[in-house]
């Protein structure tokens, strides 16, 4: 039934986006050999002559498509407030997956005596998935535009976002001073990529059924031992949806902007 429950908060939320004025976003198509993705840009409050951080959001399952519209869904509005924008000036970017592509390799069975995912496995492959290739690539001609202060390029996700986000921390490590994943998975061998390279804040909770808390458990204690910077915030009775507690962190962001790369 939390599976269940799950799948009707993200359709809930996705039908509610129409109802949002998310025109503060531009909208915008990334091409790469012949392949493109659609995604939202918010540009920051101040000089055009100035550089500012990006921080790139990956949504989840549910908001998979082509219409440049239902990644904003959850994360979006947090974004545009406008205390968000005065205190923490940055270019936002939501691309949007396609509905036969995903973030990050993962394998998984579904249970049908309960409704939930089990047995997942996290295959490491040489190149990222087709969509994450093509983030990166965004993400690089976004730089070139001499507009993004490459020593603060951050990178967050919910779900298989998140999966996405610990994924491409692992493969890109020199390219983002920080990550958040919110109720993420992987493999959590492959932490030793960006363990003392990048900054992670995780965070779960307890009760998830539908992306097993132990992921990030395991993580956290990988980096750890690893003398890594990590956190991690484990929510009490808190089921998938852990991304509601960690939006209300009063330090999100503050922790976020004061990563730099060396």
């Amino acid at each position: 039934m939390r599976y269940l429950l799950y799948i009707w908060i993200s359709v809930f939320y996705v039908s509610e986006v129409s109802a949002q004025d998310f025109s503060v976003y531009g909208r915008h198509y990334f091409l790469y050999r012949n392949t493109e993705i659609p995604y939202r840009l918010l540009s920051p409050q101040g000089s055009s002559a100035q550089k500012f951080p990006l921080i790139v959001f990956l949504h989840g399952a549910f908001e998979k498509g082509q219409d440049n519209e239902a990644q904003l869904s959850i994360g979006g509005r947090f974004f545009m407030r406008d205390s968000i924008r005065e205190n923490y000036s940055a270019y936002v970017l939501f691309p949007q997956c396609p509905a036969e592509d995903s973030w990050a390799y993962f394998e998984n069975k579904l249970d049908f005596t309960t409704g939930y995912a089990k047995d997942w496995v996290f295959p490491f492959r040489e190149e990222p998935t087709g969509v994450s290739l093509l983030v990166k690539k965004l993400i690089d001609s976004l730089i070139s535009t001499n507009k993004i202060d490459a020593s603060r390029i951050y990178i967050a996700g919910l779900s298989q976002g998140a999966m996405g986000v610990l994924d491409l921390l692992a493969r890109y490590p020199e390219t983002f001073a920080a990550g958040i994943s919110m109720c993420g998975a992987g493999e959590v061998s492959t932490a030793k990529n960006f363990a003392g390279k990048t900054a992670l804040w995780l965070f779960h909770g307890d009760k998830d059924q539908v992306v097993p808390t132990l992921f990030s458990q395991q993580y956290y204690r990988k980096l750890r031992k690893a003398g890594a910077a990590v956190r991690y915030t484990e929510y009490k009775n808190t089921d998938h949806n852990c991304w509601s507690g960690a939006f209300k962190e009063p330090d999100l962001l503050s922790w976020l902007f004061a990563q730099v790369k060396n």
